[in-house]
């Protein structure tokens, strides 16, 4: 009778793929967003609008397009720590982890940190609405109610 809604145990194996496969749908979802910002205006597709940080930009409508699909691929990634992560406690954590290894990528693609304010902008900004709105998912999962079997009751 003793079932585990969840284990608390620290399994490393468990956490080192809940941040691979988080990475997977962050950049598998930003390209399809891309790919399609950029039917949208047939402009041709780039490993600079994914780690370029002056490919975001409010001068340029592909600028625009392209913060655009950032923020609904911060959406789509809430969904992603809703089915897999599924704890609210741990979202913000997936969520920075994810925006950090992004950063650290950019930074290897660029040879430098990012350095233009509307990058910085733009990831502060998905970094929110990604934690804030998979939290919000989880936490009503978590909360929904119990169920309780409510059988036949004995006389005492």
């Amino acid at each position: 009778m003793a079932s585990h809604f969840r284990s608390y145990i620290w399994d490393p194996v468990l956490i080192v793929c809940q941040i691979v496969l988080m990475q997977c749908i962050y950049y598998s979802f930003l390209g399809l967003w891309l790919a399609g910002v950029d039917s949208l205006v047939q402009t041709s597709r780039s490993l600079d609008q994914i780690f370029s940080y002056e490919a975001l930009g409010f001068a340029t409508m592909q600028g625009r397009l392209s913060m655009m699909a950032f923020i609904l691929n911060s959406l789509t990634c809430a969904l992603g720590l809703w089915f897999f992560i599924r704890r609210g406690k741990q979202c913000l954590d997936f969520t920075v982890t994810v925006h950090f290894f992004h950063m650290i990528g950019c930074w290897i693609y660029n040879a430098h940190l990012p350095a233009a304010l509307s990058w910085w902008l733009v990831n502060v900004a998905c970094m929110a609405l990604m934690a804030v709105i998979g939290e919000y998912l989880c936490m009503r999962t978590e909360l929904r109610a119990i169920p309780v079997n409510s059988g036949p009751k004995s006389n005492l």
